[in-house]
C-alpha cells in the first residue's frame, strides 16, 4: 500500500489552465525517493500522460490533473485516508523532478524523477 501510494504521489498533478501540449503525452518511468517519514525509502513506476492529462497505470489512487503549457505539475492524490500533494516540472527534453509530501495516514515528503519513456 505505501509504495503504490509513493507511486500515485508522483503522479498526481493538478493545474488549472489548458492541457499541456503533445511533447509531454507518452509514458514516464517515476522514481519516487522518500527523504522524511516512514514511507519506503524508494520506488520507480510506469505512468501515462494523453492530452495533458496524468493518470496512474491502476486503480488503487484518486489522480486529478494535468501538466501545463510549461511542464508545471501541481496537484494531489489520494487513496484511503492518505493524501499527497505534489510540485515539480516536466522539460521537453524528456525530464522532469519535483517534490511530494503525504499527509494522513502517511506522514512523509521526499522528491521525485521522471524520464520520458515513450
Amino acid at each position: 500500500m505505501i509504495r503504490s501510494f509513493l507511486l500515485a504521489t508522483a503522479l498526481a498533478c493538478s493545474v488549472p489552465a489548458v492541457a499541456a501540449p503533445a511533447r509531454y503525452d507518452g509514458t514516464w518511468s517515476v522514481e519516487i525517493v522518500t527523504e522524511a517519514g516512514s514511507c519506503d525509502r524508494a520506488y520507480r513506476y510506469p505512468v501515462r500522460i494523453e492530452n495533458g492529462q496524468v493518470r496512474f497505470v491502476g486503480t488503487a489512487f484518486t489522480v486529478n490533473g494535468q501538466v501545463a503549457h510549461n511542464g508545471a505539475i501541481r496537484g494531489s492524490i489520494s487513496s484511503g485516508l492518505s493524501t499527497a500533494t505534489v510540485v515539480g516540472r516536466l522539460g521537453a527534453n524528456g525530464f522532469g523532478r519535483g517534490t511530494w509530501v503525504a499527509s494522513g495516514s502517511f506522514e512523509c515528503r521526499g522528491r521525485w524523477n521522471a524520464e520520458k519513456r515513450g
